[in-house]
């Protein structure tokens, strides 16, 4: 496949995507000659300067995955990028102990007023009691996001002697305290604080978090640090703050505009600014290029990513325990629409046995790929199908239970439609899918590209007919299976042919007088 490197990307990690696929490296791009030419690729890196947003998305006819060399996607349209079925993937471990370690270095710079001291000595002045600093022993420092980067800073905090405090609305105080962090409200840390620093997305909960509110309720002298993306920290509401001395001083690295021409940080006291270096070591540009390489070449490979923003996020061993189950929950979702007559609205997907002691997203998105995938034209993957399926007004209720009776794993997909409920279920077997259930009836036959299914009354000659039209018109039977509830009462017969019916095969069929109904069920190609 094709991978377009759009931005500069570390050696190590375009070498791994070119041992498996063709690598074409061209940052500098202009607007116009990337959208011009991403319709040939299948894979996109970027870094944070290359806006992926929804016409560069369109113009991406080919892409299947996004790779963003760094841990935000903010310059990544992920709305757009789900609806094309696009996998977007981020690096979010890679630069963590340098952006932890670039915190650490704005904290020290500003508690020993380290970059006043240097131009003011290199000014040829000695003024050494106009610089005297603050210890951090002992100082309270908060940290607004304890993830990954979060939770490194708490552990080098901690050998400075420092107090933390964690805000974080989805940690727990147990998790914290492996760390050594206090678990807190914001408004509490807030107040508490002589260091605030903030390691959180931006999105609309978290813009503006920092402004002049919570600037007014933190203690008077207290240090604000912001290496995590601008728009976090009310720029303008800063400054004031420090010209005013409330604030005792602001290190920041992200700014709401990159560069920040015109940021009234830029002229107010007691500042340390850095040009977006938090990653910038070469360590972490080593280990994020390697970690999004991987991802794309995952996804390229039809394998999850382990940090794929816009699909399921599963653990090894839930994918691999998951897997064989996924092309059965997509051959049950394509049966239905078929066996439904129409694409149902409201189903309900039980999960028994095996695969219910895992997150079974992944098992919901395929049934509804295999559901939506036979009426339309997109492309539908894991990724999109649960965009897909809510625009369409379609309901799926996911149920989980340990017990699966004689089987080790079933999946049951039941839907509801003009006051019927249709039922098909199946397992996996050494072969592969195996149908299990119809209705009320049950059979075991491996699902094939193209079946017919008769319902019947169970009455002598009824298969032989059956197979006589069929031979005449050329179709050969590859396998059968016949399910009845009684001898004499109704009956279903699924017919796996080797050939596609013809409809006036069909409708021979369904002339006899015995016969109730008749479905062609296709799971490849067109339906």
């Amino acid at each position: 496949m094709k991978i377009l490197v759009a931005e500069p990307l570390a050696r190590e990690g375009v070498a791994l995507l070119e041992a498996r696929h063709q690598v074409d490296e061209r940052p500098g791009l202009s607007r116009e000659e990337l959208c011009s030419v991403v319709g040939d690729y299948e894979a996109l890196l970027v870094r944070s300067q290359v806006k992926v947003d929804a016409d560069l998305i369109s113009a991406a006819r080919r892409l299947v995955v996004v790779g963003r060399a760094g841990v935000g996607v903010d310059n990544v349209d992920l709305d757009a990028a789900t609806r094309a079925g696009i996998t977007v993937v981020n690096a979010p471990t890679g630069n963590t102990i340098a952006a932890a370690e670039h915190t650490l270095a704005l904290l020290f710079a500003l508690a020993r007023r380290i970059s006043e001291a240097d131009a003011s000595l290199r000014r040829g002045e000695w003024k050494r009691s106009r610089f005297t600093g603050v210890e951090l022993r002992g100082k309270t420092l908060a940290i607004v996001g304890m993830g990954k980067i979060g939770q490194a800073i708490a552990d080098r905090a901690r050998a400075l002697e420092m107090t933390i405090l964690g805000v974080d609305p989805y940690v727990t105080p147990e998790q914290a305290a492996l760390h050594g962090v206090e678990l807190v409200a914001l408004e509490a840390a807030i107040s508490r604080a002589d260091v605030l620093t903030v390691h959180v997305p931006l999105n609309r909960a978290t813009r503006g978090l920092v402004g002049r509110e919570t600037l007014a309720r933190m203690k008077p002298g207290a240090l604000l640090l912001n290496v995590a993306r601008g728009g976090i920290v009310d720029e303008a509401a800063v400054a004031d703050a420090l010209r005013e001395g409330r604030l005792g001083g602001a290190g920041i690295d992200v700014f709401e505009q990159e560069p920040p021409t015109g940021s009234p940080l830029l002229d107010a006291p007691n500042t340390v600014l850095t040009p977006h270096l938090g990653a910038s070591t070469e360590e972490a540009q080593i280990l994020v290029a390697e970690e999004v390489a991987d991802q794309v070449l995952d996804v390229l490979a039809g394998r999850p990513a382990r940090y794929a923003v816009n699909a399921p996020l599963l653990t090894p061993e839930t994918a691999q325990a998951i897997a064989p189950y996924l092309p059965l929950a997509e051959t049950l979702g394509r049966f239905l629409a078929q066996f439904a007559r129409a694409v149902p609205r409201r189903l309900t997907l039980e999960i028994a046995g095996d695969p219910a002691e895992f997150d079974a997203s992944p098992l919901t998105a395929a049934v509804l790929r295999g559901l939506i995938g036979t009426t339309t034209t997109e492309r539908v993957n894991l990724v999109n199908a649960g965009a897909l399926a809510r625009a369409r007004g379609i309901t799926l209720v996911e149920r989980k239970t340990p017990e699966a009776g004689q089987f080790a794993a079933l999946l049951t997909l039941s839907a509801e439609s003009d006051g019927r409920t249709t039922t098909v279920a199946g397992t996996v077997g050494p072969g592969g899918p195996r149908i299990s259930r119809l209705d009320d009836y049950w059979l075991d036959m491996a699902p094939t590209d193209v079946m017919l299914i008769t319902r019947h009354r169970d009455r002598p000659g009824m298969i032989g007919r059956i197979g006589t039209l069929l031979g005449q018109a050329d179709v050969n039977i590859s396998a059968m299976h016949v399910a009845r509830t009684a001898p004499r009462a109704d009956a279903f017969m699924i017919l796996a042919v080797d050939d596609d019916v013809p409809d006036a095969v069909g409708q021979a069929i369904r002339s006899h007088e015995a016969v109730i109904d008749v479905w062609t069920i296709r799971l490849r190609g067109e339906p």
